[in-house]
């Protein structure tokens, strides 16, 4: 699961997808989107910036991803990085 906390802590949202297998890394982009990699889902997805609900599956098992355990954007690339296990690193286009 994916909570989102208030500067105090408080609990505002839960997000919970069967594609977000033990979440384990965090980016929120510049422009405000919520990146989350699923260690054991083998998943990247984006999330609102409320953390309500999945918008899209950047990467999955079928692209390369494996294991991803961080994830970020360039804003000067346009291209989401997902570092994973074995020490790879790859990286997508965002069109």
């Amino acid at each position: 699961m994916l909570l989102t906390l208030t500067s105090d802590g408080s609990v505002i949202a839960i997000f919970a997808d069967l594609e977000l297998i033990s979440p384990i890394c965090v980016h929120v982009t510049p422009a405000g989107q919520v990146l989350v990699s699923g260690g054991d889902s083998h998943t990247i997805l984006q999330i609102d910036s409320k953390g309500i609900r999945k918008l899209a599956t950047l990467a999955a098992r079928r692209d390369g991803i494996q294991e991803p355990w961080s994830v970020c954007y360039n804003s000067n690339t346009a291209s989401n990085i997902a570092g994973q296990c074995k020490n790879k690193i790859q990286v997508y286009n965002v069109t």
